[in-house]
């Protein structure tokens, strides 16, 4: 799985991508309607991908993104720096019970432009191309 976050003067948006080893492909693009920064937005991908990734039944899952904060946060390499991405980290981690194996992994913004293209789709409100999967948030996953 590949997330991203966007933020940009239309709003918010987060872009997830899955692969599987057999080769199918799932995109979802994320509109968020509630004030966010890029690191919620960032932090919302990872999750609602996380989401879905349960739903499906995937029980092994590798996790790609861009976000420094995110990926360090989550791996337990960095500290928390706001009550906000503190609650949202725990709620991956309530989340990564539902697994046998997942490993989150940095990448560059070269690597992950599948769920950027996605992650911008979701913040501009453009129209999102047939074969993507949109969902509206109109409320934070944390309180």
């Amino acid at each position: 799985m590949y997330f991203d976050g966007s933020l940009n003067l239309d709003g918010a948006g987060a872009g997830i991508f899955f692969f599987s080893p057999s080769g199918d492909k799932l995109r979802y693009v994320l509109r968020i309607h509630f004030p966010a920064s890029n690191n919620a937005a960032e932090y919302e991908a990872c999750l609602h991908g996380l989401r879905i990734a349960v739903e499906l039944g995937v029980k092994r899952l590798l996790v790609h993104g861009d976000s420094a904060l995110v990926i360090n946060q989550v791996n337990k390499d960095w500290s928390f720096n706001s009550d906000k991405m503190d609650a949202y980290c725990l709620k991956i981690r309530k989340l990564e019970g539902k697994f046998y194996g997942i490993e989150y992994h940095h990448v560059v913004r070269d690597q992950n432009q599948a769920a950027d293209q996605l992650s911008k789709l979701g913040s501009t409100r453009v129209i999102v191309p047939a074969g993507v999967f949109i969902q509206d948030l109109h409320m934070p996953s944390i309180n």
